[in-house]
């Protein structure tokens, strides 16, 4: 109770912060709204963690879920914002952190825990779903980036991606940030997944290890382009997109097939 009422009211405080401060981004006190959010982010752990570990298994209900993909969100805003001025970006991640943290505080919904679980292979699910998590934010970023790039190329006269977001090449640097995190944390996810799993047939996951082994190629072949080749823009949008797009098929198709035919 008291975490989440903690993590709302910081959030709350950096929400504040950033849209008084909006018209004129250069002027926030950067430092004050990132303290905010970073306290947020403790207390919006402190109060779902314990529901997500627990004593019979891993717990990732929807409304879990829901909150540790806001959490996440908030978590790699706060990392990015050290180094990049994407400051204004805050006006996106503070309400999903607002309506994450409340959805898995009063969210409730059946759910059978993951149990009998090795510590490798918990750490496989951990690291897969954070991998997804950032890999879908770059997506999103992705999507923006291409917002931005027909603005501009269009010359439209209401430019709301342009004009009240980081500049297009603040946005692009923060896409290959997030490309690369995500293919760290996939390649360590998908390492200790072939560790961790003995038979992979008759654990009826062939299917997905083949969809995440394409996307996570798909992510290398991308950074390997940008930095030998120069690869950005458009192409970097729609790699990252096409990328989740294999990698979704992955998860949400494994689900499906787990669900539906065996």
């Amino acid at each position: 109770m008291y975490s989440y009422l903690l993590a709302i009211g910081c959030y709350l405080g950096a929400g504040f912060c950033l849209f008084r401060s909006l018209d004129d981004i250069s002027h926030a006190k950067k430092s004050v709204i990132l303290g905010w959010l970073l306290l947020g982010v403790l207390f919006h752990g402190a109060q779902l963690l314990p529901n997500i570990i627990t004593a019979d298994g891993l717990n990732f209900s929807l409304f879990n879920t829901l909150s540790l993909i806001s959490l996440i969100f908030a978590c790699c805003f706060v990392l990015f914002s050290l180094y990049r001025p994407i400051l204004s970006l805050g006006v996106l991640a503070t309400p999903a952190a607002l309506l994450g943290v409340s959805l898995g505080y009063f969210g409730r919904s059946d759910y059978e825990p993951l149990v009998s679980l090795n510590p490798l292979l918990q750490t496989h699910i951990l690291l897969s779903f954070a991998a997804y998590c950032v890999l879908l934010m770059a997506t999103v970023q992705a999507v923006i980036l291409k917002l931005q790039i027909r603005e501009l190329k269009h010359q439209t006269i209401h430019r709301f991606w342009v004009s009240k977001l980081p500049s297009l090449q603040s946005m692009e640097s923060l896409l290959f940030d997030m490309i690369l995190v995500g293919f760290v944390i996939l390649s360590m996810a998908l390492g200790l997944g072939f560790v961790a799993t003995y038979d992979i047939m008759a654990q009826h996951i062939a299917h997905k290890l083949f969809f995440s082994v394409l996307s996570w190629a798909m992510f290398g072949i991308f950074i390997i382009g940008h930095y030998r080749f120069g690869w950005r823009g458009k192409r970097a949008a729609n790699f990252t997109i096409y990328g989740f797009i294999l990698l979704a098929i992955g998860f949400v198709g494994s689900k499906a097939v787990m669900d539906l035919l065996i």
